[in-house]
């Protein structure tokens, strides 16, 4: 008898075992797939790279892994658009577009996810001028509950495609994806450790000044790390930074050291104010140019889990002010930066950016050390500025709570309703967010 398959997330916070688990190599395999587990009564979820914290795939029935549904499927240079195996990993179609003259407009910090799964949580990296990842779909290509296959876009179907965008798998097993990109551009980085407060009361101008702004705050300190990248055109001078520098403040430090740090504060967690200064000391000031998925894009090796939210802009200081006022004033060990990051508004009906320009304020917790009550009351802060969660980040809130935040939620529930009344890609999560 064969051992039930397991299946556990990257930061090992959510696991699940499901009845099967599947790796089809084409899209007529995922039909199949699909048909098998209605005939067998059992709901089907995705799994892409389990970066997610939420229990967005968790389920008893059949797991899909689209791993070997990768690679640019179409292009169509004239248009600058591509289409996309909905597995392909972003550290795989990062450098195929770049082959191409191509890239993406904008990208998150970390580049493991799929394609699939960077959407349909709603990666979005950082760029007032610029959107997430999702903004960038054309057109999205499903195998709905009854193992059916469309296309859908804005002309076929619009309705399921504004859906389906951001759709935490909800809607059907999507897979493949059309990108609109752009040429590909490279980027000026500069980074420099500043002052927490300095940094808040200056972020407008920040953000006016660069195309993509990030900055880390380290708990327990007044100090940050500020990022800065703006794009250039190919006859700037800038070059990439040296491979000795790249694997000192890549490899050996964010990951190496600050693995060792992490280890040692869940070891002893009263060390953390004085290990965070450490931290905040060791990576300096530099600056290089580069292409620029690689200067978007971070290794992460480190494990944490993480709660972010989208909040107004203008609400970016009294957030930042409240959290650091409740850090301080409670028993709490935070080894790991709060990061802050801005984008633009978009129109995809579940984008945590829908129609409003945002601030983004991620809070983690290495994945070894209890969060001490941070998550919940960061999300009782947000609460109260109009907080959109991150759908792959820890959250507590429902459909009620999330339809007031998204005008669109109920045409959401209507189009869920329309192609999967069964919810056959459901789940006790889904049921949670969206709706029974």
């Amino acid at each position: 008898m064969s051992a039930t398959p397991s299946w556990s997330n990257w930061a090992g916070n959510v696991t699940a075992s499901p009845a099967r688990l599947v790796e089809p190599r084409s899209v007529e395999d995922v039909v199949t797939a699909v048909k098998q587990a209605g005939e067998r009564g059992q709901r089907v979820r995705v799994v892409g790279a389990g970066h997610s914290f939420t229990p967005l795939v968790a389920t008893d029935g059949t797991l899909l892994r689209l791993t070997a549904l990768s690679g640019i499927v179409d292009v169509d240079l004239a248009r600058q658009r591509v289409r996309v195996a909905a597995g392909t990993p972003l550290h795989v179609l990062n450098p195929l577009l770049d082959g191409l003259g191509l890239a993406l407009p904008n990208l998150g910090d970390i580049d493991r996810q799929s394609i699939a799964g960077a959407i349909a949580t709603g990666t979005h990296g950082t760029g007032v001028r610029h959107q997430g990842i999702a903004a960038a779909v054309t057109g999205l290509t499903l195998v709905l509950a009854d193992g059916s296959v469309v296309s859908v876009d804005d002309s076929h179907d619009p309705d399921l495609f504004r859906a389906a965008t951001v759709g935490l798998g909800a809607f059907g097993v999507v897979v493949e994806v059309e990108l609109q990109c752009v040429p590909a551009f490279r980027l000026r980085a500069l980074e420099s450790p500043g002052r927490l407060d300095e940094v808040v009361e200056g972020y407008e101008s920040l953000i006016a000044e660069h195309d993509h702004v990030d900055f880390h705050w380290f708990p327990h300190t007044d100090r940050v790390l500020l990022k800065r990248n703006s794009r250039v055109d190919h006859s700037d001078p800038g070059r990439p930074q040296p491979r000795w520098r790249e694997w000192l403040d890549e490899d050996l430090l964010s990951n190496t050291v600050f693995e060792g740090l992490n280890r040692a504060a869940a070891a002893r967690p009263a060390i953390v104010p004085r290990l965070n200064q450490v931290s905040a000391r060791v990576l300096g000031a530099k600056e290089y140019t580069d292409t620029s998925w690689r200067v978007f894009c971070t290794s992460r090796d480190v494990r944490f889990r993480e709660s972010e939210y989208a909040v107004p802009r203008a609400s970016l200081p009294a957030v930042i002010a409240e959290l650091r006022e409740w850090i301080d004033g409670h028993d709490v060990s935070l080894p790991f930066p709060v990061e802050v990051r801005s984008t633009g508004a978009d129109d995809v009906w579940l984008s945590t950016a829908y129609e409003r320009e945002n601030a983004y304020v991620a809070v983690h917790q290495y994945h070894r050390m209890d969060d001490g009550g941070v998550f919940a009351a960061f999300e009782a802060m947000v609460r109260e500025h109009a907080g959109r969660p991150h759908w792959g980040k820890l959250h507590t809130l429902g459909a009620q709570e999330l339809a007031r935040h998204y005008p669109r939620f109920a045409e959401v529930q209507l189009v869920r309703n329309r192609v999967d009344p069964e919810r056959r890609f459901g789940n006790a999560h889904l049921s949670h967010v969206l709706g029974p």
